[in-house]
């Protein structure tokens, strides 16, 4: 006769078994999840005038804008890093047919963002197409940006808006679109590009730090001779705080300044500012920040998976330049971290976009703790370059 206490034994022992058997079942597979979103991302519908910019989680709305958007290069960029990722000739295809809608945009004076538009697109296309027609857009784009250089102030303007508040407005985000003068002047031999480039990075280093290395996000000057004007912010809490996308801007262009030009001061202030980030005492311990490291309600304020991706792919390159296995570090924690079912965005959600939780603008109170095309971009930079090392 059977025992009571075997029979509840048993049960014990089954109910273990199928627990552990369910839980390895169930365990999440990032790398699955990944080519799911992969697909979505793909899957879009092929349209000029509808560039996926972000995701509105309580509207349920896709946010779509024209190429005149300066977001509107980085959903190309993304197929061509995706391409790059599984070398399917298909979304080869896919990524040409997004990129060839910008072309207009190297036409666009009325913005400083040529270098997300036209380099994030164009750009990209280039390293799988040693094609004449991308350089020449590239160069063509890179005079346009030229046009709003000012001499006097040594900077590119950055907005032509709010012109009853600002005379001459120089964001930090401008650092970004160097990259395209530098690279239309390696393709050009027409240094022009080049010492407008250098220019601008001299100004933005000279004026927009802090001492503590974060920096401001507005500079306003006056175009007549130069002065500052004021030191603000648009994105950020306030014009004292430290806007945390505006840091990864920071910390990608000085590091990507020094890529084309070895001058070690855009080296060191990309080090400086990277401290700055790394160790404040508002980083969360998994490495993905809040939108501004001086929000009021830390730790009850939105995280920003763009600005920490930014940084992460900045610090990859970082690390090149200086073995300093912190940088290296901090991109393959924030990998990690972001690659969990917490970011990842589910497969049933049918939208093309990869990662939840990225913040835009907060003094429009737009497109906060949501999926935003730019974090997908710099994520999959991320990626590229950590197996590059490898």
């Amino acid at each position: 006769m059977i025992k009571k206490t075997h029979i509840k034994f048993f049960f014990i022992i089954l109910s273990f078994l199928v627990s552990c058997k369910t839980e390895k079942k169930e365990r999440y597979n990032s790398q699955k999840k990944l080519e799911n979103r992969y697909t979505k991302l793909l899957l879009y519908k092929v349209d000029s005038l509808a560039f996926p910019r972000s995701y509105n989680p309580k509207e349920k709305k896709i946010k779509k804008v024209p190429s005149k958007d300066w977001t509107s290069g980085f959903f190309a960029g993304n197929i061509w890093q995706i391409y790059q990722i599984t070398g399917n000739p298909k979304d080869k295809e896919l990524a040409q047919k997004w990129t060839a809608f910008i072309e207009k945009e190297k036409y666009n004076d009325k913005t400083h963002d040529m270098g997300f538009k036209v380099y994030n697109s164009f750009g990209q296309a280039l390293k799988h197409n040693n094609n004449q027609k991308y350089k020449d857009i590239i160069v063509k784009s890179a005079q346009t940006l030229s046009s709003r250089f000012n001499k006097t102030v040594g900077s590119i303007r950055s907005w032509d808006f709010n012109k009853d508040k600002w005379n001459f407005p120089v964001i930090i985000d401008n650092m970004m679109n160097l990259e395209l003068l530098f690279e239309a002047s390696k393709i050009s031999n027409d240094s022009t590009f080049y010492k407008i480039a250098v220019t601008h990075a001299n100004t933005t280093l000279k004026n927009h730090f802090r001492e503590d290395n974060s920096c401001f996000h507005v500079l306003d000057y006056n175009p007549e001779n130069g002065a500052i004007r004021m030191k603000v912010t648009h994105q950020g809490y306030s014009n004292n705080s430290s806007w945390a996308r505006g840091q990864g801007w920071a910390i990608y262009g000085f590091t990507m300044a020094y890529r084309y030009t070895k001058d070690k001061k855009y080296l060191e202030q990309a080090k400086a500012t990277a401290n700055f980030f790394l160790n404040h005492k508002n980083l969360p311990e998994d490495g993905i920040p809040y939108w501004d490291f001086d929000a009021p309600n830390i730790p009850n304020e939105p995280r920003d998976v763009s600005a920490g991706a930014v940084v992460a792919s900045a610090l990859v390159e970082l690390y090149e330049y200086t073995k300093n296995e912190t940088y290296l570090n901090y991109s393959k924690k924030f990998m990690n971290n972001v690659q969990t079912e917490k970011y990842i965005l589910p497969e049933t959600l049918d939208i093309p976009f990869i990662l939840d939780h990225s913040s835009g603008d907060w003094s429009k109170r737009s497109e906060m703790d949501a999926p935003i095309v730019y974090g997908d971009y710099y994520f999959l930079e991320t990626k590229l370059r950590l197996k590059s090392l490898k």
